[in-house]
């Protein structure tokens, strides 16, 4: 195990303590276009992908992947997974969108208890009695999308630009702009130079504020170590980036946060109405699994055909590098030959995986000898990637073996 100082112990203690016993994310924050792409799912493909809150591991259902396991250590993250599943079964798609897409309907708790609860197991059944009370459209945070500790972030981040810095209509313009230009000119001249104040960057940079996003000590640490400017320049450039070089109009990603609601035009795949009846007819495809990666994989037959590891490695990597190299020889193990992988890292090149030693087919080996990288995709995609957030994009061809 890898000695941590005090600073490290106790980050590693308050993201335990904060991500064990919350809701942390509220949908997605990675692009599943680009995954569509890097995967090219087809009906015989098998996939893990880690559940954040499971619009992707639905977005691959609508991609024809014949299974999707969505696996996750946090029984609320997977609970609110069931409840999407509860209600594609049991509602039609505009009582659906009004929870999903709207994040709020006064009906909320009737439709929960009239036509989804039934569907859920008694783990979720215990945490949404308790919770569905964040669909109602009651007290400041009035959508569900503000709900959990990423969107109580991004609540507190919207009040303070549109009060504090007086950036309701130009928000409102950026939101309105028809092309790039447009929205380069809004921010270049209404919101560029009100934003960036001492207090913002002071906010961005604490420990616990990070944590309410969902990124660990070691993930601040590598954008540290690796980017020019450390993490408030690398949060600024992404920042800019969706804003001034990307489409905003389709940008789901940070509409929502913005708006605290999708509109029926710029939605996930898995919210849109033509694609409903599709989704809860492959619905049986989806399997879902409180558990360890790790404890996942040993328990599944192989055969695993794609891998969605999203960004969880950073922190194994630092904190407890046994269970990287126990997850990674259990991936082997569950591989199907030609298998495919794919993760995100803060870091702008990921130091840690190439070198990991691992046992694979007997002997010890280098994990790096094991795949095959793809960078230039990678990159093409990662370019086009409306989340903008990561440092890296990561595809990898495994070896495969049957156990």
């Amino acid at each position: 195990m890898t000695r941590l100082s005090t600073r490290q112990k106790f980050s590693s203690r308050l993201f335990s303590a904060v991500h064990n016993h919350n809701l942390i994310y509220n949908t997605c924050w990675e692009d599943p276009a680009l995954d569509r792409v890097a995967l090219d799912l087809g009906p015989t493909d098998r996939v893990l992908v880690i559940a954040s809150a499971g619009c992707n591991a639905l977005d691959y259902l609508l991609a024809e992947a014949g299974e999707v396991n969505a696996v996750d250590v946090n029984p609320i993250q997977i609970s609110l997974l069931e409840l999407k599943r509860a209600g594609i079964l049991g509602l039609d798609h505009g009582s659906f969108f009004a929870l999903f897409g709207d994040g709020q309907t006064p009906h909320a708790r009737e439709m929960y208890q009239d036509a989804m609860r039934h569907h859920l197991t008694p783990t979720a059944q215990a945490y949404w009695d308790k919770n569905i009370k964040f669909f109602r459209g009651k007290g400041w945070r009035k959508s569900f999308y503000y709900r959990g500790t990423s969107g109580l972030l991004a609540k507190i981040a919207i009040t303070n630009a549109k009060l504090m810095h007086r950036l309701r209509d130009p928000i409102q313009r950026l939101l309105e702009a028809k092309s790039i230009d447009e929205q380069r000119e809004v921010y270049a001249k209404h919101i560029e130079p009100r934003i960036w104040t001492p207090w913002l960057k002071w906010f961005l940079s604490r420990s616990f504020t990070l944590t309410l996003l969902g990124v660990p000590w070691p993930q601040r640490d590598q954008i540290t170590t690796q980017y020019p400017g450390g993490v408030i320049k690398f949060i600024r450039d992404s920042f800019e980036a969706v804003l001034c070089t990307l489409p905003f109009r389709d940008n789901y990603f940070w509409r929502v946060y913005f708006q605290g609601f999708y509109t029926p035009e710029c939605c996930p795949e898995y919210l849109r109405a033509e694609n409903f009846d599709l989704l809860r007819s492959r619905l049986p495809g989806l399997k879902l699994h409180t558990s360890k990666v790790t404890d996942f994989l040993r328990s599944t037959p192989a055969g695993l055909t794609k891998f969605v590891l999203l960004d969880h490695m950073d922190w194994m990597s630092c904190v407890d590098p046994q269970a990287l190299i126990e997850e990674w020889e259990a991936l082997l193990a569950s591989a199907a030959p030609n298998a495919r992988a794919i993760y995100r890292s803060a870091g702008l090149k990921v130091d840690y995986l190439d070198h990991l030693r691992v046992r694979h087919r007997g002997r010890e080996v280098e994990l790096g000898s094991l795949l095959r990288y793809h960078p230039a995709l990678a990159a093409e995609l990662h370019a086009r990637d409306r989340v903008h957030t990561y440092g890296s994009f990561a595809i990898a061809d495994l070896p495969g073996v049957t156990r």
